[in-house]
């Protein structure tokens, strides 16, 4: 299934200090994110309860828009902002279409 799409279900939490500063890298990643060919959706949410508690939901046409995405310079610029700033690493998770 190599047309697969590509769907991540992210799970982190921001130290409280951050939050603001990765909020704004966060909105500046995304509007150049869902131009990208090959970007189904991509959303990022907080907990209603715990606001430093973000959860991504990110789906992609296939493995290879996923990758591209990576690739990109705003998402590492977005990936190095985040340094120093969560309170443990990411929690990735792969998810399926049923």
């Amino acid at each position: 299934m190599a047309n697969a799409k590509y769907i991540l279900l992210v799970e982190t939490e921001v130290l409280p200090q951050y939050r603001e500063e990765v909020v704004e890298a966060l909105q500046t990643c995304l509007v150049h994110t869902r131009a990208e060919e090959g970007v189904e959706a991509f959303y990022q949410t907080a907990h209603a309860d715990d606001p430093n508690l973000f959860v991504f939901l990110e789906v992609f046409a296939s493995q290879e828009a996923h990758e591209l995405h990576m690739q990109q310079g705003y998402t590492n610029t977005f990936f190095s902002a985040l340094e120093g700033k969560l309170a443990a690493k990411p929690k990735f998770t792969r998810l399926a279409e049923l």
